[in-house]
């Protein structure tokens, strides 16, 4: 906190204003080659991001080494005296938050020996499918550490912690893994083993699909492939005004099945990006994008609501320390009528291949489905060899049949598995 506030007192000499934000990480984790150990690590990093301010011109800089702080204080005024102009209101001032930590366990300790414990369930659970045989899989548990802080008096800190396991197995020329992640030491490390096994030694016996028209159950997985690359960058405030959104210019419309709510939830304790302020240090809220079916608004940072004549709603991101933050997402949330969605049969959709390669403005999709199955009655019945699916996704969101009640973490996103009907597949 001493650097900070002497980068604070050093910035205001030659800006009108000045933002620090400063990370830390500490990790300990461990990888599989097969079933042994193929190396362990243990991690700390730290970073310092600068952004300064004047007369509408920004200039931003980072380090990896907070004690060269003056010089990235200096690049930064820098590439502000070089910077052109922009439309700009000000950083925000500090209020009262609540100090209760929301992704935060005292349990997440940097123990190798609870790493080891994650390595080991996963690989019990894999026996439960002889077939198959573990290739890789990796336990990492990490503590980090925030801080933003600027020339108008706020000074924020927030620590969090993080849990995560994977695993990859194969069983033939069948591939399958599974993966769980938290802020919580709650993770189930067997039943991520079992399920890479079996989607592996399930999918070894895979016979070729018809081409046809299927009712299809998107995993949360498969379902977060897609709006990760096409609606989620539909809902940012800065692709909407550039023209690069489907969505723009449709606020108050109905864009989606009238049961269908997607919303920004920062404060959902333990969600995937918990948070009482945003990378820029404005208090956080629910951000609703569509409600009932119809379009509610979109993600604004200070710099896009500047510029565009709108607000912020608290969604500033950053993928790290380095460059400036951006309107982004904490907790997505979709929620749509609950039904038992693998009742009735239909065609499993783990995962997508090719997602990246979708029409960002359209929502036209064409990708592979990996390891695809039928499934019935709630039960996995006949595997499918491949599969190719085509479609649109913002057409898909009138499409919807039902939701699981059960909802996934995937990234940024808490996810249900999801129902559609009549879906063309080419086998």
């Amino acid at each position: 906190m001493d650097a900070i506030e002497a980068i604070i007192e050093g910035a205001a000499a030659h800006a009108d204003e000045a933002e620090v934000y400063l990370s830390g990480a500490e990790s300990v984790g461990a990888e599989l080659s097969r079933d042994r150990v193929r190396i362990g690590q243990a991690g700390h990093a730290t970073g310092l991001g600068i952004r300064v301010f004047r007369d509408g011109r920004v200039g931003v800089s980072s380090t990896n080494d907070p004690s060269r702080w003056e010089a990235c204080l200096e690049a930064a005024l820098a590439a502000m005296r070089l910077a052109d102009p922009q439309p700009w209101g000000g950083l925000p001032g500090p209020i009262d938050l609540p100090e209760r930590r929301l992704a935060y366990d005292p349990a997440v300790t940097l123990e190798p020996g609870k790493v080891a414990e994650l390595l080991e369930g996963m690989k019990e659970g894999a026996l439960e499918h002889p077939a198959a045989s573990v290739t890789a899989g990796s336990a990492v548990l990490s503590r980090t550490r925030v801080e933003v802080a600027n020339t108008g008096g706020l000074r924020y800190a927030d620590e969090q912690t993080h849990a995560s396991c994977s695993v990859e197995a194969i069983a033939g020329t069948s591939t399958g893994f599974e993966f769980d992640a938290s802020h919580a030491l709650d993770l189930d490390p067997v039943h991520v083993g079992e399920r890479a096994a079996f989607f592996a030694a399930h999918g070894a016996g895979g016979e070729p699909l018809a081409p046809g028209t299927y009712d299809l159950v998107l995993s949360p997985l498969a379902l977060a492939e897609l709006i990760e690359v096409v609606l989620a960058p539909a809902l940012v405030g800065r692709n909407v005004h550039a023209g690069r959104s489907r969505l723009a210019g449709r606020v108050g419309e109905a864009v989606a099945d009238p049961g269908l709510s997607l919303y920004d939830d920062p404060h959902l304790p333990m969600g995937p990006g918990a948070a009482w302020f945003d990378a820029e240090g404005v208090p956080t809220h629910r951000v609703d994008f569509i409600r009932n079916g119809v379009l509610a608004g979109f993600a604004y940072d200070l710099r896009t609501a500047y510029r565009y004549g709108a607000t912020t709603t608290g969604s500033a991101v950053r993928g790290g320390y380095g460059g400036a933050p951006s309107a982004g997402f904490h907790t997505l949330v979709l929620e749509a009528p609950v039904a038992d969605v693998t009742a009735d049969e239909a065609v499993y959709v783990r995962s997508v291949v090719g997602a990246h390669t979708a029409n960002t403005i359209t929502g036209d999709f064409s990708v592979e489905v990996s390891n695809p199955t039928f499934v019935a009655g709630g039960e996995f019945t006949t595997p499918v060899s491949t599969a190719m699916w085509g479609g649109n996704l913002f057409d898909l969101l009138g499409a919807i049949e039902g939701v699981s009640a059960e909802r996934r973490e995937i990234g940024g996103m808490l996810l249900p598995a999801l129902r559609l009907g009549e879906q063309r597949l080419v086998g």
